[in-house]
Parts: structure tokens; sequence; C-alpha cells
């Protein structure tokens, strides 16, 4: 009898290791599934944000390369004068690309009305660029200029009257005129000269100056 009551406890005993053996099988192989599965989320997180990285080095390498170039049809007036004065001034070029001008400057940002010429000159002067607009430019036009100047900073965008040309960008001393919103030179005008080389004051602000009416972003 005793001997037959070892054997049933042995074989329990036995019959619980392998259960317990089985278990902890199981156990090994969910975790080894939770664990492979996060290792493989975070490889998948890390791969996908160092292409984002690395495609992003190589949109601004190719940007700075393109911006490192005079840009087709660019017109440079080197010689204009730069006096704070009061009251309207004339200039020789519509929009103007600098001279005397107000002591006040026109605060960055997208307009829907014209803005001061003898105000905004001064923007540029803190580096900024203008980008101008035909008023009679189609609406989609005009949404592809405010997305391609979106969150960038000295920048002006306004329509400007009896513009010769649908668009045209200023800066310092320096003017692209363009037929389209889609123009490549545009993009690289703004990289090449938003607080580039020709800024007269270089660190100045483009904000706390006046505010004109139609003002959008």
């Amino acid at each position: 009898m005793n001997k037959k009551r070892s054997q049933e406890n042995q074989d329990r005993q036995a019959r619980l290791a392998a259960i317990q053996a089985e278990q902890r099988a199981g156990e090994r192989k969910r975790n080894a599934l939770i664990f492979g599965g996060i290792g493989a989320v975070i490889l998948a997180v890390i791969i996908a944000v160092t292409l984002v990285i690395v495609n992003q080095i190589q949109v601004n390498q190719t940007r700075e390369a393109a911006a490192s170039k005079p840009i087709a049809d660019i017109q440079e007036y080197p010689d204009v004068t730069f006096n704070h004065v009061e009251g309207a001034v004339e200039y020789d070029q519509a929009p103007p690309v600098g001279g005397d001008h107000s002591p006040v400057w026109t605060n960055c940002g997208v307009y829907t009305e014209p803005v001061p010429d003898v105000n905004s000159v001064h923007s540029m002067e803190h580096g900024a660029v203008w980008i101008t607009y035909n008023p009679d430019l189609d609406q989609a036009e005009i949404d592809r200029l405010t997305d391609l100047v979106g969150t960038r900073s000295y920048v002006l965008l306004s329509p400007y009257p009896d513009l010769d040309t649908p668009i045209a960008a200023s800066a310092w001393g320096v003017q692209l005129k363009i037929d389209s919103a889609d123009d490549a030179r545009l993009a690289t005008f703004l990289d090449k000269y938003i607080q580039g080389e020709q800024t007269r004051e270089p660190g100045a602000a483009c904000s706390g100056g006046i505010t004109p009416p139609g003002r959008a972003s």
C-alpha cells in the first residue's frame, strides 16, 4: 500500500512538474513574442525617424547649395540710399528694394491689403524679404504664396497695386520678378535673402513696428 501511495505521489509530482514546465515554456514564448513585438516597433520607429532626419538633411543640403549660387534673372541695385526720413518717398523701383525710409518698420507677416512702401523698406533693412503680387493674381496662386511663407519669420507678403509682373520678391538691393508661385527660384530667394548677407541691420526686429490694415497672420 505504501509503495502504491508513493508511486501515486511521484506520478502527481511528475505531472505537476510537467504542467509547470509547460507553463514556464508558454510564458517564455509569450514574453518572447511581446518583447520581440516591442523591439520590432522600436526598430521601426528608429528607422522611420532616421529616414525623416536623413531626408531633411538632404533637403537642407540641396536648398543650401541652391542658395549659394546666383539666382537667374535677379536684378541688383547696390547703390540705394538708407536714410531715415519723415513723409513720403519716391522710389526708383516698384516695389522698392531699398532707399530712404520711415524710422518705423512694417511688422512682418501676411497681408491681404497693400502695405506702405516707406515702412516696408525699413523691414527689408532688417533682413526681411518682401513678396508682392498683382492684386488680380488668381487666388490659387495667392494661396500657394501664403503656404510658401508659412511660419517663416522676416517675410512680408502683400498685394501691390499696378505691379508690372504677377509676383515680385524683394530684399535689400535685390529683386526677382516671376510669373508663378511655383517658380523654384522664389523658395531659393527666401532661403538666400531672409536675413542674408545683404541685411543692413542684422539682428534687428521685424516686429514691434506698425501693423497696417489687412494683416492675416
